[in-house]
């Protein structure tokens, strides 16, 4: 399963989850889910924003969780 890496990315750059949801625009709910790795669909320019913000590709922003 492709997981997204937010919130250990987050810790790593000591920046909140607060903080990335004010820099994306973008409701709590739908930040909370993709953080969380419970959304389906993530917008390239939401992926392209936070490469940006986080100062990271794609493959940093993304891994393989093998166990699932």
């Amino acid at each position: 399963m492709l997981r997204l890496r937010v919130d250990e990315i987050l810790k790593e750059r000591g920046k909140t989850k607060y903080w990335l949801n004010k820099s994306l625009g973008m409701s709590y709910d739908n930040l909370r889910n993709m953080v969380n790795n419970q959304t389906k669909s993530i917008s390239y320019a939401n992926i392209e924003a936070m490469c940006v913000l986080f100062d990271v590709t794609p493959n940093e922003l993304f891994e393989w969780d093998f166990e699932k």
